[in-house]
């Protein structure tokens, strides 16, 4: 990957952070489109082995993974609720280190 584009990838992943109670997170769908994920149901199966590997850690996965819910837009202004979740800057590195090798935001971007 040529420095260029991991500097650009690093920077939208730190713009996508956002303070939820005093702690770092980042929202698992726009973590989904950061590493190229176009389906939520594919990239749900890499969560769960990201909760997993978090599990097999000695981590809480309350602390990592909380689930949420947002409001999206779908046409004319109105809006419905979608799952979410809050990650951590870890939920987002072990989801790095579980996914597809293919995605375009590599792991080290998350340090």
């Amino acid at each position: 990957m040529k420095s260029d584009e991991i500097k650009n990838l690093f920077s939208q992943f730190e713009d996508a952070a956002y303070d939820l109670v005093g702690v770092e997170c980042w929202s698992a769908r726009e973590l989904q489109n950061l590493l190229g994920y176009s389906k939520w149901e594919n990239f749900e199966k890499v969560i769960q082995k990201a909760k997993d590997a978090c599990l097999n850690a000695g981590e809480l996965i309350e602390n990592h993974f909380p689930d949420i819910r947002k409001m999206v837009e779908i046409g004319s202004s109105t809006e419905r609720p979608v799952n979410d979740m809050a990650l951590t800057r870890y939920a987002c590195y072990v989801i790095a280190q579980n996914g597809d090798s293919r995605g375009l935001l590599p792991h080290a971007l998350l340090l």
